[in-house]
Order: structure tokens, then sequence, then C-alpha cells
């Protein structure tokens, strides 16, 4: 599925800091020794769309859904030939979005899950939102592919809600520590790798605080698969992720 010189469009502000990380990813990992050499880029950043825990959780009757339709409409406008969502939670509406988009929508979670299978993972923890939980996506596209994939207990859910909603969304980085202690409760129930399967919590695995062996990023893994799919040459990820073909 390679291709050359394709421009990505990015449906962003999902939330703010992690769309600015992955811009920053993308240039960063990216072979280049000009300008030129990059990506081309148009990078929507709606920050008013409507939360989209809130939306499936049914706290919220306020359907994120069309304002990210719209403005994936606008990308492709605008020239995008491929889109980047990062965000899991909005995986819940992926399927919408990728029917009525012209150009390809890169599915963050199934291509977590191909990369989990070609690591060998045999038993996923999910760290997301409650959104993300609720709509089973991990679970579903990594049952196909052949994985098992469990979340925190009661207790361990709210911590990871809390360290996304009350710290992250507000400026605030959490411990990684906070985030070890959940991680180390999945891991006690045999799960062999964590994913970091909310694109905030993304922020502290670039902190260098975490475990690299034992936490596989989401976003590292969007952001790899989009550079390879635009036709340039990822360089300085995860020795295990520059093996991946997506």
């Amino acid at each position: 599925m390679l291709t050359d010189g394709k421009t990505l469009g990015i449906l962003g502000g999902l939330g703010p800091m992690s769309s600015v990380y992955f811009y920053e990813m993308l240039t960063a990992h990216t072979k280049a020794e000009r300008d030129q050499d990059h990506l081309n880029i148009i990078l929507s950043s709606r920050a008013d769309t409507p939360d989209r825990t809130d939306y499936i959780t049914g706290r919220s009757s306020d359907n994120p859904i069309y304002t990210m339709m719209s403005e994936v409409s606008r990308l492709i406008g605008a020239g995008a030939d491929i889109i980047a969502i990062p965000c899991n939670t909005a995986h819940y509406f992926y399927d919408s979005i990728s029917a009525a988009a012209s150009v390809p929508v890169i599915n963050i979670i199934r291509q977590t899950a191909i990369f989990c299978r070609r690591e060998g993972v045999k038993r996923a923890g999910i760290l997301a939102t409650e959104g993300t939980v609720l709509s089973g996506a991990y679970s579903q596209i990594f049952g196909l592919a052949g994985m098992e994939c469990i979340s925190p207990d009661e207790q361990g859910q709210r911590q990871v809600t809390d360290m996304i909603y009350g710290q992250i969304k507000k400026g605030v980085m959490p411990s990684a520590e906070a985030l070890a202690a959940v991680a180390n409760g999945l891991r006690a129930r045999g799960c062999d790798k964590i994913i970091l399967g909310c694109t905030e919590l993304s922020l502290l695995k670039r902190s260098g605080a975490l475990e690299d062996e034992w936490f596989i990023d989401s976003l590292e893994v969007l952001a790899y698969s989009a550079i390879r799919l635009c036709g340039k040459t990822p360089v300085g990820f995860d020795p295990r992720l520059m093996q991946f073909k997506p």
C-alpha cells in the first residue's frame, strides 16, 4: 500500500496536545535533509468537537460525528490523499467516517493490532478512555487478530480517566508512577504488553518515564504508518516498529 508523495490530512483537536505531538512525531521521524523532503500535511484542529466519551457513554446527546465528518470533507477538499485521526476514542465512528470519505482513512486501532500480532502479543492490556473501553473497539479488533485485550478493573479505569480528563486535558502532566501502577495491575493479570490506547497518554511516554519494553504506543504506530503510507521513509522509531510494514 506504499504510495508516493501523498498529502496527509490530520483530523486533530481531539485533544489538541496529542495532535501537536503527532505532528511533531511525523516531522521528527521522517527521513529528510531539507524542508521539501517532509510530508505535506493539512491539519484540522476543531477543539470544539463534542466530547467523544461523553457521547458514547450517554452523558451527552451531542454527537461529534457531524463535526468530524465535516472536517474530513474539508481536509479532502483541501487536497488530503490520506486521513489520520490521532484519537482512539474517535474510532468509535470510524466505519461511518471511512465510508463517507473518498480517500483512505488510517485506523489507529487496526494498525496497532497488526503490529501487536507481528510482535507475538497474546494478551494486551488497554489503557484508554471510558468511551474506547465501552465501545469494545480494541477487544473486537484484537480478537479478530487472535489476541485477547483486557481493561483495568473499576478502580484502575477511574485512575486512567482522571489522568486523561482530570489532568492531561487541563494541562497537568500526571505522574508516570500512577500510570505504571495501573499497568502493573494488568501485567499481574497476564498481559504481555500494555497498549497506550489514548493518544493523550502518549505524552507520558514521550517524557521517557515509562518502560519501553512493556508499552506499545498507538500514536507512534499511527505516525509510523502514516509516514510509510504517504510514501516517505520513517527513521528513529523503536527498532521493533521500524520492522513493521503497514
